[in-house]
């Protein structure tokens, strides 16, 4: 007694690649959202120092959170169409094919969860932290 699943036909094989580029190209989104957020926060970072003023420091942290929402909204898109594709990937689905509809997976995954997620606190939290010890410092000093 095996334990095979059925073929999946042609026309599903083509789902899953459609569903799996978009996948790709909003991670793709993530990481340069994460690279300009890298070189934006290195060049507050620079002119606070540079100039000395924690007002450029402060500043910033307003951009990094528009970033963070950003990101976060990608990664979000992410893991919708990863469930779509969970879903479809299966032999006996329910998905209709060349869906792309991801809106029955929105209540699983909550926006909330994605911003506050490990990925995002950990990359965005940190250089919001670093730009809040820059400007208490040049606060306290000057």
């Amino acid at each position: 007694m095996s334990n095979t699943a059925p073929p999946i036909s042609d026309h599903q094989v083509k789902h899953l690649e459609m569903i799996q580029a978009i996948v790709t190209r909003l991670g793709n989104g993530s990481f340069f959202i994460k690279g300009w957020t890298m070189t934006l926060a290195g060049a507050f970072l620079g002119f606070a120092v540079n100039r000395s003023s924690w007002k450029v420091a402060a500043v910033a942290v307003l951009p990094l959170l528009g970033f963070w929402i950003l990101d976060s909204y990608y990664l979000r898109q992410e893991r919708l169409f990863r469930a779509l594709y969970d879903d479809a990937r299966r032999p006996a689905t329910t998905v209709e094919l060349f869906s792309m509809n991801i809106s029955p997976y929105r209540e699983a995954i909550k926006w909330r969860m994605v911003v506050v997620s490990h990925t995002m606190v950990n990359f965005y939290g940190l250089l919001i932290a670093a730009m809040v010890a820059v400007a208490g410092w040049w606060y306290l000093k000057g």
